[in-house]
């Protein structure tokens, strides 16, 4: 095989082996031969080999001479120099030093070397590409270089269809109308096969010269080797060539079979990436459709919940969001901040249920030095802290109903008078108020004032557990999935199909905080890009056990004749009349309420 033996500007030396059709050389990276001459341009020339004969051709305004001559383009001989800028190069058509005289086999070789060599430049730039046409199409730039076919194509089997994703020529053109140039009967023969086939001669060999796609196209010589995934054909790469003198044979299969069974790992990797990337698009479009601020759900419950921030967030009233623990009541009250004319204001939090009952009057409205033991300075309360903005009381069923009274003199009388103190100060705020209690039952305990409840509910918002946010459970993971892998640099991308399935069975008693918790721990922990169901700790004993049909339907009814119910104040006759029934049905459903709370047996069917 022919060689270049170049010489630098800083007298270094190196050999390079002509194994491609085509070798470029200049000072950029990207050409198969760099040389750090800072006097060449980005390419200066290239050799073009044909098996024979080495052409070696200058690029435009490049001064380039032969044995001392200016020359553009020239044949070259045994001997033959060649200089650009500060680079001098010897060519050698005799085979490298250790290479054997007869050459096929060491040619084989070398064109292994090089399909190896172009497979790890390959791989460097798969993780960098954003495009996978664009890839496809450098994968088969490479593998026509290598195997100094005229043309190539890459055919993927998607859906039981042969598509061509990428087809290009020897002078990395796209080639229009690829479809049409390839011989359907030899693709499937590799297809049902999985076993590379080349023909030396198409119009001449006896297994192919009567196969019409054969005879149509015209076809010289071709080479076809499968791409492979665990023992499953899953494309090909379709190589041809039009030149009696350039015909394939079987030592040309061994570089594309080295080189197809390697590229069979970067086309799937780059598909997989390419599909990963398109999830991650269409997750932040789903995310982005189906948010509100820091709140995502696209449900019925969730748009009432975003309807009614909307509506109160511009004024002044005081609002009690109520929902399961971990549903985002706090989420809830920052968008109603930060929706507000109070947005540039603080927004503060207070945690009822979270400070002792001797310290919460103290925490909530402030005190004088030496009002008890250990007050060593004065300090203001939360409520003189949230001036101008909004104070988010939370767990408010949790407060003493000792305190209860104080709050609601506060409230109504916008001042505060803090521990050790008889003066009151004024205080400009707007209060949110929220619980996972169903304040009306405390009421009733005697162990919530009625009249605080008013003063805080004249607006209610209802947030739904998540067990009842039907598919935003998966849009949820997701994006809290995205966001824990960005924050911790974690490698997991996506979920498994059998994990997704299992995030929307299971009964999430811990609302959106359970969730969130699961899918950090398994971010952090999982060991693959795709996170799975024992990631997620959600194996079938976690999950709710199926209810037969009747059961669920039994117990849907049930729900539904009880919210319309409450929904018409008790009315039994409009109930019925709103549910199309007789309203001595309405009538057996509360007698079979009545009986489970008393835990006697329900009357029969049958009976009124």
């Amino acid at each position: 095989m022919a060689t270049l033996f170049l010489k630098g500007p800083g007298g270094a030396e190196r050999r390079v082996v002509l194994a491609k059709r085509i070798t470029t050389l200049g000072r950029d990276p990207e050409n198969d031969v760099a040389v750090a001459d800072p006097s060449l341009p980005p390419t200066a020339l290239h050799v073009l080999s044909d098996g024979t004969d080495h052409d070696v051709a200058a690029h435009d305004g490049v001064a380039m001479t032969v044995n001392g001559r200016r020359r553009s383009v020239w044949r070259l001989a045994a001997g033959d120099r060649i200089r650009v800028g500060a680079t001098e190069i010897l060519f050698d058509p005799a085979p490298a030093a250790g290479q054997a005289a007869s050459g096929p086999g060491d040619r084989g070789a070398g064109q292994r070397l090089v399909a190896l060599g172009t497979l790890v430049r390959f791989s460097e730039r798969l993780l960098a590409a954003v495009d996978l046409a664009r890839l496809l199409d450098e994968l088969l730039d490479a593998i026509v270089e290598v195997t100094q076919a005229d043309k190539g194509f890459l055919l993927l089997l998607e859906d039981g269809q042969v598509n061509v994703r990428a087809a290009r020529n020897v002078a990395r053109e796209t080639i229009e109308g690829a479809v049409a140039r390839v011989s359907d009967s030899i693709v499937r023969r590799v297809l049902d096969t999985g076993r590379p086939v080349v023909v030396a001669d198409a119009l001449h060999d006896a297994d192919w010269s009567g196969s019409s796609s054969v005879v149509n196209l015209k076809l010289c010589s071709v080479m076809c080797a499968p791409l492979m995934q665990r023992g499953e054909v899953f494309g090909v790469i379709y190589l041809g060539n039009d030149s009696v003198v350039s015909l394939f044979d079987e030592r040309a299969l061994e570089p594309l079979t080295v080189f197809t069974a390697q590229a069979s790992l970067l086309v799937q990797n780059a598909m997989l990436l390419d599909a990963l990337r398109r999830e991650n698009v269409s997750l932040r479009e789903a995310v982005a459709a189906r948010q509100y601020g820091d709140l995502v759900g696209s449900g019925a419950s969730m748009r009432e919940v975003f309807r009614r921030i909307e509506k109160v967030a511009s004024t002044d009233i005081s609002v009690l969001i109520t929902g399961e623990t971990g549903t985002g009541k706090e989420l809830v009250a920052r968008e109603l901040h930060r929706r507000s004319a109070r947005a540039a204001g603080p927004f503060v939090a207070v945690n009822c249920g979270a400070i002792p009952e001797s310290l919460l009057e103290s925490e909530l409205f402030g005190h004088v030095k030496g009002a008890f033991t250990g007050a060593s300075a004065s300090r203001v309360g939360r409520f003189q802290a949230a001036s101008g903005g909004t104070l988010f009381l939370d767990e408010i069923g949790e407060m003493p109903p000792a305190l209860q009274v104080k709050i609601l003199r506060a409230l109504q009388e916008r001042t505060v008078t803090r521990v050790g103190e008889s003066r009151p100060e004024p205080v400009d705020i707007r209060v949110v108020a929220a619980t996972h209690r169903v304040l009306e039952e405390e009421i009733r305990r005697g162990t919530f004032r009625e009249d605080l409840f008013y003063r805080l509910n004249v607006v209610a918002i209802q947030l739904p557990p998540l067990r009842e946010r039907g598919d935003d459970v998966t849009v949820l993971a997701r994006y809290l999935l995205q966001k824990t892998a960005r924050e911790f640099g974690a490698r997991a991308r996506s979920f498994t199909p059998e994990a997704l399935a299992a995030l929307k069975a299971y009964a999430w008693p811990g609302n959106v905080r359970e969730l969130e918790n699961r899918v950090k721990k398994a971010v952090v922990l999982a060991e693959r890009a795709t996170v799975g169901v024992e990631d997620l700790d959600l194996r079938p004993e976690a999950l709710a056990p199926v209810a037969a049909l009747a059961q669920a339907t039994r117990e849907f009814q049930r729900r539904y004749v009880n919210e319309i119910l409450e929904r018409n104040g008790g009315n039994r006759t409009k109930t019925a009349k709103d549910l199309g029934v007789d309203p001595r049905t309405i009538f057996r459903h509360l007698e079979r309420m009545e009986a489970e709370r008393l835990g006697i047996p329900p009357p029969e069917e049958g009976e009124p």
